[in-house]
């Protein structure tokens, strides 16, 4: 029968994941060169060509593909055995990782420590800030257990690695300066700020989110300034240099300048989704599975 070695397996996803060797040995804590050596030998060990040349990098052939959509039905069982495990030795206790981006984090993980140091008080919940791209790469490393991030920067529903939960439709309201003509035109929609100067993130999430929200409502937003946090976002606007969409978790954790008008948008109601992800298969062990609860009950509440 064919040896199935799941160290050098889990190697050969992260080179899927990576796209290079030396990216693969990276993340991983290897040389490139012991890399290599694993893959060969896994390759030996189950009879198939896993990699082929591709210019000057290297790609997955169909068999490594193959292979992988069988490993990652081993990886979630193991993922499962460890969860319950878990469960089983620790009991009440244990702890958890959580990797969450900026506004989720006083939102939402904050006050679910706090409702789990009440009901669960020997369960360790460690907390990670990262941005959205960042939390999948710590979950996929083994960094963290468990991901906050936004739908429009989460891996497809289709990829096995991960099993996603919703937690939160984040309703977005626009931000004005407080003597803007529309402050406080009855009614506003979005459309009746396509002429304005925006002001959103370059890239990542926010920029397609923001950009989504405007073209839905029938314009291209023309970005006047770019930036990533909120205070400066709400800075800009209560300046007068533009407008912007803003979640409104973001706006009740931090407040806004007295310069600063919020419109909600009735007539459009966009929306921006907050979800959680874990290993396919570790939302089934204790500790997550108490940390997800809190997650969504304090979501829940937010509604």
């Amino acid at each position: 029968m064919t040896e199935w070695d799941i160290k050098k397996l889990r190697i050969l996803r992260t080179l899927r994941d990576r796209g290079t060797v030396t990216a693969t040995a990276q993340a991983l804590l290897m040389t490139p060169s012991a890399v290599s050596q694993q893959l060969s030998n896994l390759a030996k060990q189950l009879n198939v060509t896993l990699l082929e040349a591709h210019g000057r990098r290297v790609r997955l052939t169909d068999a490594a593909h193959l292979v992988l959509r069988h490993a990652e039905v081993v990886f979630a069982q193991l993922e499962r055995a460890e969860a319950e495990l878990e469960g089983y030795g620790r009991g009440e206790s244990g702890e958890v990782r959580i990797g969450a981006f900026s506004t989720a984090v006083p939102a939402l993980v904050v006050p679910a420590v706090r409702r789990l140091r009440q009901t669960h008080p020997g369960l360790d919940v460690r907390v990670r800030e990262a941005e959205a791209a960042e939390a999948y790469e710590l979950l996929s490393d083994g960094a963290v257990d468990l991901a906050l991030s936004l739908a429009a920067h989460a891996p497809t529903v289709r990829d096995p690695q991960f099993a996603r939960i919703p937690l939160l439709a984040d309703p977005l309201d626009v931000a004005l300066p407080a003597g803007h003509a529309l402050a406080a035109t009855p009614g506003l929609r979005l459309a009746d700020l396509s002429g304005e100067a925006w002001i959103f993130g370059g890239s990542g999430p926010w920029s397609e989110i923001t950009r989504a929200a405007c073209e839905a409502a029938g314009f291209v937003p023309e970005q006047a300034h770019s930036a990533a946090g909120w205070t400066a976002i709400l800075a800009m606007v209560e300046a007068g240099m533009g407008v912007a969409l803003v979640p409104r978790m973001a706006v009740a954790e931090r407040g806004t300048g007295a310069g600063v008008v919020m419109r909600v948008l009735e007539a459009d109601q966009p929306r921006r989704h907050v979800i959680a992800a874990v290993r396919r298969g570790a939302e089934e062990g204790a500790g997550v599975g108490r940390v997800l609860g809190a997650l969504r009950g304090i979501a829940g509440e937010r509604g």
